[in-house]
């Protein structure tokens, strides 16, 4: 079995009498998509800083790339590329000045520098602006190209802190296209986000992080059946008013319109409850099944209290 790309183990910060980080514990392996979650203060933050070398822990161990991260790095990490959540590019150099810039910043020059960047640049969709300034592209266009200045030296860990917010949905798709085309080159991706229900979609396992504890760790069906459950709330809208033999078992009138209940097993419980009330002689006219979400589990796992 291969080393992970990312490995952290017993992954401890304290901040004087501050704990950021208890126990952290996750791993990506290579051509994998880990969404880390966790609310505002959970240890995210500290805990991608420590693996990028911006800080030290006070114990627990990184590996990134097989290679053990020690304290403060001060140089650069060909194994890691990194995007922040804050756009890191240069307004006043073009797109292709950009990835020259950032590409000279990781160590590549010549004849490899010149074909990375027109890789990025068609990659990315932004070949027809390469002699345009940055800043005067649109957000989906800053980020994409963020991300391409991220990777022009093909890293085996791509960390990414909320690359979507503010770009619209066709920039939001394209971003998600070039993410899988690194993953299938073999990139670790590890993406921290609070877009839950693009982490649903997106990564394939999923860490959540609590008080600088990871609290879990799975894929989606996974953290579903440790938590949540498969049960699933039904609301059935009924014309004309419901009673008596029209309300199946285990399900509840509301109002004089509708009936509630819960099925675990869809397939099997949810028609013979509809066949309930349409043997009744009601007539069914829109039926709603509570969809199994990520942030079900989230809040399942972390509460719904406002965190600052």
């Amino acid at each position: 079995m291969s080393q992970p790309s990312l490995q952290i183990g017993g992954a401890r910060k304290s901040y004087g009498a501050q704990r950021a980080l208890v126990d952290a514990t996750l791993h990506v392996d290579a051509g994998e998509c880990l969404a880390l979650l966790g609310p505002n203060g959970a240890g995210k933050t500290t805990l991608i800083r420590a693996v990028t070398g911006r800080l030290a822990l006070d114990s627990g161990t990184i590996t990134v790339g097989g290679q053990a991260v020690h304290g403060v790095v001060p140089q650069r990490n060909a194994h890691i590329g990194l995007v922040p959540q804050d756009l890191a590019i240069y307004p006043l150099l073009t797109a292709r000045e950009n990835l020259l810039a950032f590409g000279r910043l990781q160590g590549l020059i010549g004849a490899t520098l010149a074909a990375r960047v027109d890789e990025a640049l068609d990659w990315s969709g932004l070949t027809d602006r390469a002699s345009s300034l940055a800043r005067g592209f649109s957000g989906g266009m800053k980020r994409r190209l963020n991300i391409a200045a991220a990777v022009l030296h093909q890293p085996s860990l791509l960390l990414l802190d909320e690359p979507t917010v503010g770009v619209d949905p066709q920039s939001r798709a394209k971003i998600w296209q070039m993410v899988a085309q690194q993953r299938e080159r073999g990139c670790a991706v590890l993406l921290t986000t609070h877009q839950l229900d693009e982490a649903q979609q997106i990564c394939s396992r999923i860490s959540i992080l609590d008080e600088g504890r990871t609290i879990a760790d799975g894929t989606f069906e996974e953290l579903i059946d440790r938590t949540i459950g498969r049960r699933r709330r039904v609301r059935v809208a009924v014309a004309g008013e419901v009673n008596g033999s029209a309300i199946p078992p285990g399900f509840e009138c509301v109002d004089s319109g509708h009936v509630e209940g819960f099925v675990t097993d869809v397939a099997r419980e949810l028609p013979l409850a509809l066949s309930t009330i349409t043997g009744s002689g009601r007539i069914v006219t829109d039926v709603h099944l509570e969809s199994l979400t990520l942030q079900a589990v989230f809040l399942h796992l972390t509460g719904r209290e406002l965190r600052e």
